[in-house]
C-alpha cells in the first residue's frame, strides 16, 4: 500500500541530527553537578550524589518506555492520519507518567531503603545520598512527563522542539545548580532542587509547545481515550519494553559488578572505557530515534514500501557511524583515556582494554539500529524475548571467557551487543510479512506486539 510517506536520507538527520545533539548535552549535567559539589571539598557529598545519581539513572532509564511506546505511536496514529488519536496517545501516556511519578513519592521511604541496601556506600555517603534522594524524587511526575512529551514530538518528526526543550531543561539544570550549590551554599539540597525546578520548568514548556501544535485542542473524546483495545496495548508493549529495559540494565549492572570483583583498578579503569560505549551510543540512539519515527509512520501508513527503506537507511547509517566511532576510538582513544583520568595506574590499565572497548560502537550498530525499528513498528513482544534471549547468550559467555579475567568480561560484552543486533535482524523477516499481509489493513488491535 502506498502513502504520501517519502523516507529520504534529508529525513532521517532531520531526525537523527537534533536527538544527537540533545544526547550529547546529557552529560554535561553530570559533569556541572560533579564540579559543583567537588569544590565543596567533602569527599563523602560528591560520594552520595553520585551513588544516588546512579540510583536514578537506573530508575528512569527503567522507565523510559513512556517515551519509546509514545514516539511509536504518535508516529503510527500520524501515518494513518488519525489526528485525534494523536492527541489520545499524548493524554493516556500522561496520565500513565502521572500515575507512575506519584507512586514513586507515595513509596520514597521504602524504595531509598531498597536501592541503597543494594548500592552499599558508607553512612556519611549514603547519608547524603539519601538526602539528594527524597528532593530529587519530587521531579519524578514531571520528568516522566517529559518523557511523553518529548516521546510525542519526536513521533511527530518536530524534532527540532524536542530538542530545544531538552537542551533547555539541561542547560537550566546546570545553571541552577551552579547557583543554589556555588553561590547559594544549598549543598547536596541545593543539586537535588536544580533538577527539580528545571524539569519542572521544561514540563510547563513542553506544555505549551502541545497546546500551541495542537491550536489549543486538547479534547478527546472519552469513549477513545479510555478505549480499551486501545488502552490493553499501550500497557502490554510498555510492559514488554519495560521488562527489555530491566535485561539491558542487568547486563550492564552485571557488567559493573564483575569489573568491581577485579579490583578497584580494574573498576576504574572500565569506568573510563565506558565513555567510549556512551560515545558512541549518543550517535547510534540518534539513529535509532529516527528509526522509531520513520518506521512508526510507515506502519500506521501500512506502507511496506517506505518502511522497509527506512530500515535500509537507518542500517546503512548506523554502520557508518559505528565504524566511524570505532576508528576514532582506536586512533584517539589514548588520548581520550588521558583527557578522562590523570591517574598513571588507571590510565595503564585502560590501554590493556582500549581496543575492545573501541569496539563496542561497531558491534553495537544493529542492536541500536534494530531497536529503533523494532520499537516504531511496536514488535515490542519480540524486542523483549530477543533481549531476554541475548542476555542469556552475555551471562554463558561470560563463564566461558572468566578465566580471561577483564579480558574476558569486555569480549563477552561485545559478545551481548552482536548477540542483541544479530537476533533481532534473523527474525525481522517474519514479523515484516506479519505486519504487512498482502492486501489486509490492521487495525490497532491487530497490531503485532
Amino acid at each position: 500500500m502506498s502513502s504520501g510517506l517519502s523516507v529520504t536520507n534529508r529525513r532521517v538527520f532531520a531526525i537523527a541530527g537534533p536527538a544527537m545533539l540533545a544526547n550529547l548535552t546529557t552529560p554535561l549535567i553530570g559533569i556541572v553537578s560533579t564540579a559543583a559539589i567537588g569544590r565543596l571539598g567533602d569527599p563523602h557529598l560528591l560520594g552520595g550524589v553520585a551513588l544516588a545519581s546512579v540510583a536514578f539513572d537506573c530508575i528512569f532509564w527503567l522507565f523510559g518506555f513512556l517515551r519509546m511506546a509514545t514516539v511509536a505511536f504518535t508516529a503510527q496514529a500520524l501515518g494513518a492520519g488519525d489526528r485525534i488519536e494523536v492527541r489520545a496517545i499524548l493524554l493516556r501516556a500522561l496520565m500513565l507518567g502521572a500515575a507512575i511519578g506519584l507512586t514513586l513519592i507515595i513509596l520514597r521511604t521504602p524504595l531509598a531503603a531498597l536501592v541503597f541496601s543494594v548500592m552499599g556506600g558508607s553512612d556519611a555517603v549514603t547519608s547524603a545520598a539519601r538526602q539528594y534522594f527524597f528532593i530529587r524524587l519530587w521531579s519524578a511526575p514531571l520528568m516522566l512527563g517529559n518523557y511523553v512529551i518529548l516521546g510525542w514530538l519526536v513521533g511527530q518528526a518536530r524534532t527540532g522542539i524536542a530538542l530545544a526543550l531538552q537542551v533547555g531543561i539541561n542547560l537550566a539544570n546546570m545553571a541552577l545548580t551552579s547557583l543554589l550549590v556555588l553561590q547559594f551554599d544549598f549543598g547536596v539540597s541545593g543539586a537535588a532542587l536544580a533538577t527539580v525546578i528545571a524539569e519542572t520548568a521544561g514540563f510547563l514548556a513542553g506544555l505549551i509547545a502541545v497546546w500551541k501544535i495542537l491550536g489549543g485542542r486538547i479534547d478527546v473524546p472519552r469513549a477513545v481515550l479510555f478505549d480499551r483495545i486501545r488502552l490493553l496495548r499501550l500497557f502490554a508493549v510498555n510492559r514488554y519494553i519495560m521488562i527489555r529495559t530491566a535485561a539491558l540494565i542487568a547486563a550492564f549492572l552485571f557488567f559493573t559488578a564483575q569489573g568491581a570483583r577485579a579490583g578497584d583498578l580494574t573498576l576504574a579503569a572500565n569506568a573510563v572505557l565506558n565513555n567510549f560505549v556512551m560515545i558512541g551510543s549518543f550517535f547510534l540512539d540518534g539513529i535509532a530515534t529516527a528509526a522509531e519515527q520513520l518506521c512508526g509512520q510507515g506502519t500506521g501508513a501500512r506502507d511496506r514500501k517506505q518502511f522497509s527503506r527506512a530500515v535500509k537507511l537507518v542500517l546503512i547509517w548506523s554502520t557508518a557511524f559505528g565504524i566511524a566511532v570505532t576508528l576514532l576510538f582506536v586512533l584517539f582513544g589514548g588520548a581520550l583515556i588521558d583527557f578522562i583520568t590523570t591517574s598513571p595506574e588507571v590510565r595503564l590499565a585502560a590501554r590493556n582494554y582500549m581496543l575492545l572497548a573501541a569496539l563496542a560502537p561497531a558491534c553495537g550498530v544493529l542492536a541500536y539500529a534494530y531497536d529503533g525499528i523494532y520499537i516504531g513498528a511496536s514488535w515490542a513482544r519480540d524486542m523483549r524475548n530477543l533481549m531476554l534471549l541475548a542476555l542469556a547468550i552475555y551471562i554463558a559467555a561470560w563463564f566461558a571467557l572468566a578465566s580471561l579475567g577483564n579480558t574476558g568480561l569486555w569480549l563477552a560484552f561485545l559478545v551481548f551487543m552482536l548477540s542483541r543486533g544479530a537476533l533481532q535482524a534473523l527474525r525481522h523477516p517474519a514479523l515484516l510479512r506479519q505486519s504487512f499481509p498482502q492486501q489486509a489493513w490492521l487495525t490497532p488491535a491487530s497490531l503485532p506486539l
